[in-house]
């Protein structure tokens, strides 16, 4: 990789705190937009933007790069991506749509950058020849074998993922990554089980801790689909007290130091009117004496709890539960998805994925609402009993 033409920096709380306020003062976002990320006192929009969708055509990361670039100029600091979304190719477009604010005027530091690793890339589209693909790009080039691989798609491999970084960072074009999450690693568990799972993700974090230590990435973390919302007797069950355990261990063993901080510093799960199992299904057990929600319990273990699937795969685009259209009547759906996930007590940012630059007004108008006051939204929890 040539590094000389890496973008450098990357978020601090200097330039996030003058970003929030310049917002908040030209009305382009409501005061309690941004949320404070952990010790570090940076200031993350309440909203980010996805890049999951779409397909993989030019038009459509075209369309990425704007949306990014629009975003970054008018209030919403935090872009979330993936090594394969899009076959890898929304890491370029919203490298192209990060340039382009920072030529209108955006510092690097203001914005949080995302990437996420563990699902196959397959660049330029799925190969007509998966096994073959799989022998010459995988198992040729010392990231992985067949037999690390979990539904076909999933590697969990330290070489796999430290590839992924690379890939982000050269294609998004930026010397350091504010945040790389192994994405689902829970997918692996009904092929090998939830302890073997756990020592790959140990040695997948020892990578990670590695990268931070180089600033190649600032922190980590891991994305979940079931993982966080089940119950602790569920067989697919991770805790995030666990995960932090895991982290702790690859920071000693990467430093020596058995006093080393870890990197851990981010989770993400789903979230919205619909799977409200991070606020309401108490099953995480916080080593301090008590058991709290996902969303409770990564606060008190000072991890921030991003949101996905704030839309529902697109549902909540056209309709809303009913507690929500009611409070919310003067909103369309859409906004209305937001404006709940945004009011959540502990959450820091809800994730919206967009391909659609249309999307994007609907995500900017509810950035310049005020959330809920939290009586007002646990009442809400209140009239759906």
């Amino acid at each position: 990789m040539n590094t000389a033409s890496l973008i450098p920096g990357y978020a601090n709380a200097k330039a996030t705190r003058a970003y929030a306020e310049a917002h908040i003062a030209s009305g382009d976002a409501a005061p309690g937009h941004y949320s404070e990320f952990l010790r570090a006192r940076m200031q993350l929009s309440s909203l980010g933007v996805g890049t999951f969708g779409g397909e993989a055509s030019p038009q459509v990361d075209a369309a990425i790069s704007a949306i990014v670039t629009k975003a970054l100029t008018r209030g919403i600091n935090v872009i979330d991506t993936g090594a394969h979304y899009r076959y890898g190719r929304s890491l370029a477009a919203v490298g192209a749509g990060v340039r382009a604010a920072i030529e209108a005027g955006v510092p690097r530091e203001a914005m949080f950058l995302m990437s996420k690793g563990g699902f196959l890339t397959l660049r330029g589209g799925p190969p007509a020849d998966m096994n073959a693909w799989f022998e010459s790009e995988i198992v040729a080039q010392g990231l992985g074998t067949k037999d690390d691989l979990a539904k076909g798609a999933h590697l969990l491999t330290p070489e796999y993922i430290n590839y992924q970084i690379e890939l982000s960072r050269s294609l998004m074009g930026v010397e350091t990554l504010d945040a790389f999450l192994v994405d689902q690693p829970e997918v692996h568990i009904p092929v090998i089980g939830k302890e073997a799972t756990n020592r790959k993700l140990a040695k997948v974090f020892q990578v990670l801790e590695r990268a931070a230590n180089e600033k190649r990435i600032r922190a980590y973390g891991i994305t979940t689909f079931e993982g966080f919302r089940v119950e602790t007797d569920a067989r697919m069950f991770q805790s995030i007290t666990s995960m932090i355990g895991l982290a702790e261990g690859a920071a000693r063993e990467v430093t020596g130091d058995d006093h080393a901080r870890h990197h851990f510093k981010i989770v993400m799960m789903p979230f919205n009117q619909v799977m409200l199992e991070g606020f309401t299904r108490f099953n995480t057990a916080t080593g301090q004496g008590n058991v709290g929600s996902p969303i409770q319990a990564a606060h008190q273990l000072e991890v921030y709890m991003m949101a996905s699937h704030t839309m529902f795969k697109g549902h909540l685009g056209s309709q809303s539960v009913d507690v929500v259209a009611e409070r919310f009547a003067d909103l369309k759906p859409a906004q209305r998805a937001m404006q709940f996930n945004r009011s959540t007590p502990g959450l820091g940012t809800s994730l919206v994925g967009m391909s659609t630059p249309e999307h994007l007004d609907d995500m900017l108008a509810v950035a310049k609402l005020p959330p809920l006051e939290r009586k007002d939204y646990l009442s809400m929890y209140k009239k759906a009993e």
